[in-house]
C-alpha cells in the first residue's frame, strides 16, 4: 500500500483462493484492458468476458494474452458455454478453450435447460481440461429456486469437480440471489450458507448495495464476481474499510 494506516484488514495475498474479485469485461479494448490491469492488477483475481461477448471482440487473442502474462486467468462467459451446447457443440468448445489456452470454465444453465445430472457431467468432462467455475440460478426473474434447492445444486456442482459456485445475478443484479430491485434476498442467502461453504461461493454482486451486504455479512475477504472494470478501485476501498459505507467496520471502539 502506498503509506502505513492501522487497523486495516488482513486481505488475503495472491495468488488467493478466497477474497477473489471477479471482473466482467464486456468488451474492452485492448488499450482498455491494459489501463484496467495498470490501476487493478494487484486486486482482480480472474477477469469474465461476459456472455457471449468474446464471440464478436476484436483481436480477441491479443487481448486474453494481455490478462494473461499480467498473471490474471480469463475465461469465456457461461452465456457462451450455453450457446455451443445448444448447437451440439461441445467438443468444439473444447476446442476453441484449448486454442485460446484458456484455463478456466463456466458451466452455466441460466438461459437454457439442462437436466441437473448432465451438468454435473460436463462439470466432470471439463475438470480434465482445466478449473471449472458452475453457475447456480436462472436468468428469468419468474423462475424462483427455493433455498433448500440452491443448495442441493451447489453441493453436487461441488462435489462434481466445480472449484467454486458462482451465485448467478447476471450483470445487473436483478435476478437470482436479488429481487428485481436489486434487494437481496437475505434468507436465500443465509440459508446457503448454512451448508455451503462462504469461500467456495462467489456471488455476483455488481451493485455497490450488494457488495456491502456481503462485505458486512462475511468480512473482507469475500468473492465477489461481475465486478465493473470501473468499480476495482473502489471495491478494494469498501473491502478494507476506505470508503464511507465499511469505514467503522473495523476500527477499534475507541476510534469508532
Amino acid at each position: 500500500m502506498n503509506f502505513n494506516l492501522t487497523q486495516i484488514p488482513q486481505r488475503e495475498a495472491k495468488p488467493r483462493d478466497r477474497g477473489l474479485t471477479m471482473v466482467m469485461d464486456k468488451g474492452l479494448s485492448i488499450n482498455e484492458a491494459k489501463n484496467l490491469i495498470s490501476v487493478g492488477g494487484p486486486h482482480i483475481d480472474i477477469v469474465k468476458l461476459g456472455f457471449g461477448t468474446a464471440f464478436v471482440t476484436p483481436n480477441l487473442r491479443e487481448k486474453i494474452e494481455v490478462y494473461q502474462q499480467a498473471g490474471l486467468p480469463v475465461y469465456f462467459g457461461g452465456t457462451l458455454f450455453e450457446a455451443f451446447l445448444i448447437r451440439n457443440q461441445f467438443e468444439e468448445y473444447i476446442a476453441m478453450v484449448k486454442d485460446y489456452n484458456i484455463h478456466h470454465m463456466e458451466v452455466s444453465d441460466g438461459s437454457i435447460t439442462i437436466p441437473h445430472a448432465e451438468k454435473c457431467g460436463y462439470i466432470e468432462k471439463l475438470t480434465k481440461h482445466g478449473t471449472v467455475l458452475s453457475e447456480v440460478g436462472s436468468k428469468d426473474a419468474a423462475h424462483i429456486i427455493p433455498p433448500y434447492k440452491w443448495i442441493e445444486l451447489m453441493r453436487a456442482e461441488l462435489e462434481a469437480g466445480s472449484s467454486y459456485v458462482i451465485a448467478e445475478a447476471r450483470e445487473a443484479g436483478n435476478v437470482g440471489i436479488y429481487r428485481g430491485s436489486g434487494e437481496v434476498r437475505e434468507g436465500l442467502v443465509q440459508e446457503i450458507l448454512t451448508q455451503i461453504p462462504e469461500e467456495k461461493i462467489i456471488w455476483e454482486a455488481p451493485q455497490k448495495a450488494q457488495q456491502l451486504y456481503f462485505l458486512e455479512l462475511i468480512g473482507c475477504n469475500v468473492n465477489l464476481g461481475n465486478i465493473a472494470p470501473s468499480e476495482v478501485i473502489p471495491l478494494e476501498a469498501m473491502r478494507i474499510g476506505l470508503r464511507g459505507d465499511t469505514f467503522h467496520l473495523y476500527l477499534t471502539k475507541e476510534n469508532a
